[in-house]
C-alpha cells in the first residue's frame, strides 16, 4: 500500500521553511524577543519608542563595523584593525575640521583611509598568504599608532555643518521615536549589504569563498578579487564608523574603539554567521547588534549592577551561540 501526502500536508509542511543556516538567526530572534519581553516586564518606560530609538542611536557605528565583519567573517577571515581604524576616522574627521577643511572633502578622506587600511589587508592576505589574524592585528597596530601620530589629545568637532549633520532627527510617528543622521546612514549601509550579499555575484562569490576556497576557484569564480575586495568593504566600514561615530560624540580621540572589534565580531556570531565563514546573514548581524546594545540598556535600567555585567553577559551569550553553531555543523555533515 502506497503512501501519498495530500496537498494540505505539504502546505503545513512548507507553512515556516526554515533552513538550518537560519536557525541561528532565528535564534538570535528569539534572544531579542525574550530580552524586550522581560525587561518590560521587569522596568517601567522600558519597551518605550523612546528606548528603542536610543538603541539605534548609540549603536550606528558598531552596525558599520558589524556589516563589515560580516562580509569578512562569511569569507572564513577576521579583521581586529576596526575598533582602530574607526578610532582613525574619527581622528582624521575632527582633525581636518580643525584645520578648516570643508566637510565635502574630510568626510570621503577619513572613509578612504578605512578603505586604504583595508586593501592593504586583503592584498598581504591573499598574495603574500598571511593569516588574517597576523595581517589585521598589525593593521590594528598601524591605525592605533597614526591616531596618537595625529593627535594624543581629544579635538572637539565644532564645525557648523558638521554639527548640523550629526544634529539632524527625523521623526517617525507620534511616538517619540527619532533617527539620527547616523542612523539614517547606518541603515542604508545595511541595506546596501543585504542587496550585495544576496544579489550580485560578488555576494554569491563571498559564500562560495566561504563555504571552501578550493571548490570557488575550480568553479571559475573570481577568489581573488573578492577576498581582497571584502576586506576593502570591512575597511571601508570601519572608517564609516569612526565618522558616525564622531557624529555621536562631537569629537575624535585616539583611544575611542578600544575592543570595539570583539563587539562587533561578538554580534556577528551572535547574529548566526559561522565562524568558519559560508553562512550567514547580515541582516542576523544587525540583530546581534541590537542583543548587545539590549544588555547595555538592561543593566543600565538595573542601576546596582556593574558596567562589567554586559561582558560577562556578552561572553556568555558568545559561547551558547558558538556551541549551537557546532552542533549544527556537525549535524549538517552526517
Amino acid at each position: 500500500m502506497s503512501t501519498t501526502t495530500t496537498p494540505a500536508a505539504t502546505r503545513t509542511h512548507r507553512r515556516f521553511p526554515v533552513t538550518a543556516a537560519q536557525l541561528p538567526v532565528v535564534g538570535t530572534f528569539v534572544v531579542l524577543a525574550l530580552m524586550l519581553i522581560i525587561g518590560g516586564m521587569r522596568y517601567d518606560n522600558f519597551l518605550t519608542v523612546r528606548t528603542m530609538a536610543n538603541l539605534l542611536i548609540n549603536n550606528s557605528f558598531l552596525i558599520a563595523l558589524a556589516v563589515g565583519m560580516t562580509f569578512v567573517i562569511l569569507m572564513g577571515g577576521i579583521d581586529l584593525s576596526v575598533g582602530a581604524v574607526l578610532a582613525l576616522g574619527a581622528i582624521v574627521t575632527a582633525s581636518l575640521l580643525r584645520d578648516g577643511f570643508p566637510i565635502w572633502i574630510v568626510l570621503p578622506l577619513a572613509i578612504l583611509t578605512g578603505t586604504a587600511i583595508g586593501l592593504l589587508h586583503g592584498l598581504f592576505i591573499h598574495y603574500f598568504k598571511i593569516q588574517p589574524f597576523i595581517a589585521t592585528l598589525a593593521g590594528m597596530f598601524l591605525a592605533r599608532g597614526l591616531c596618537f601620530v595625529i593627535a594624543p589629545e581629544s579635538i572637539p568637532i565644532n564645525d557648523p555643518s558638521f554639527v548640523a549633520l550629526a544634529g539632524i532627527n527625523v521623526p517617525i510617528g507620534s511616538g517619540g521615536f527619532r533617527l539620527t543622521g547616523a542612523v539614517l546612514i547606518a541603515l542604508v549601509l545595511l541595506a546596501g549589504a543585504f542587496y550585495v550579499l544576496h544579489y550580485t555575484r560578488l555576494g554569491r562569490t563571498v559564500y562560495a569563498i566561504g563555504g571552501g576556497e578550493q571548490s570557488a576557484l575550480m568553479m571559475g569564480l573570481p577568489v581573488a578579487r573578492t577576498k581582497v575586495l571584502g576586506y576593502v568593504i570591512s575597511g571601508t566600514c570601519a572608517g564609516l564608523g569612526g565618522v558616525l561615530f564622531a557624529m555621536f560624540s562631537r569629537s575624535g580621540y585616539a583611544l575611542t574603539g578600544v575592543g570595539m572589534e570583539l563587539d562587533a565580531i561578538a554580534a556577528v556570531v551572535i547574529g548566526g554567521t559561522l565562524l568558519l565563514g559560508g553562512s550567514g546573514y547580515v541582516l542576523g548581524s544587525f540583530i546581534g547588534v541590537l542583543v548587545l546594545g539590549l544588555i547595555q540598556t538592561i543593566i543600565t535600567y538595573e542601576g546596582t549592577l556593574s558596567s562589567w555585567w554586559t561582558k560577562i553577559v556578552i561572553g556568555a551569550l558568545l559561547l551558547i551561540f558558538v556551541i549551537l553553531q557546532r552542533l549544527l555543523s556537525r549535524r549538517q555533515e552526517r
